[in-house]
């Protein structure tokens, strides 16, 4: 039997210029990291990926439980960026979420973005990375890094379009 393999991108990006943060669609309206409000980024996490590929290779993605856990031990981390870390919101929902670290000295980390399928395609996901990434900027930091599934066109090319360059290939079985 052989192992399932995910191809994955490492990207980066310095922080020098950026382009501007986008205004959000009418109705959607930030929301900043809030410890009461775990839940909700669990719950949009979980609505992002639960049907999507990287579910496959993260089984806690397909799972509500799975992700608040995941969440909580993000936010616990003291690599976590909270000024970082935001919700998109309209009136009836919350629909999406980014969740940002900085593990090495300078750089931020991008650890998940996600948007609610019902909300995709308005700019929301391009819009979550660059509040991430002016906050990074604001905090100092030079670079932004973060890793995504290669099959996940969309996702690669909103990141190379904000000027991600691929910078390492991965393999990665699924965590078990």
């Amino acid at each position: 039997m052989s192992a399932v393999l995910f191809k994955r991108y490492r990207m980066e990006r310095k922080l020098r210029w950026l382009p501007p943060v986008p205004d959000l669609p009418e109705g959607y309206f930030w929301v900043p990291w809030d410890p009461a409000l775990l839940a909700e980024h669990a719950e949009v996490h979980y609505r992002a990926f639960s049907r999507e590929l990287d579910a496959q290779l993260f089984p806690s993605f397909a799972d509500y439980f799975g992700c608040r856990l995941l969440l909580e031990n993000i936010s616990s981390s003291g690599y976590f960026l909270p000024q970082a870390t935001w919700l998109i919101a309209c009136p009836r929902e919350c629909c999406g979420t980014i969740q940002c670290s900085s593990f090495v000295p300078r750089v931020g980390t991008i650890q998940n973005v996600g948007v609610v399928p019902e909300h995709r395609g308005r700019g929301l996901g391009r819009a979550l990375l660059l509040q991430a990434l002016h906050s990074f900027r604001q905090l100092g930091l030079r670079q932004a890094v973060l890793e995504v599934t290669a099959d996940n066109e969309p996702a690669v090319h909103l990141y190379e379009s904000l000027g991600f360059r691929t910078v390492q290939t991965l393999y990665r079985t699924p965590s078990p």
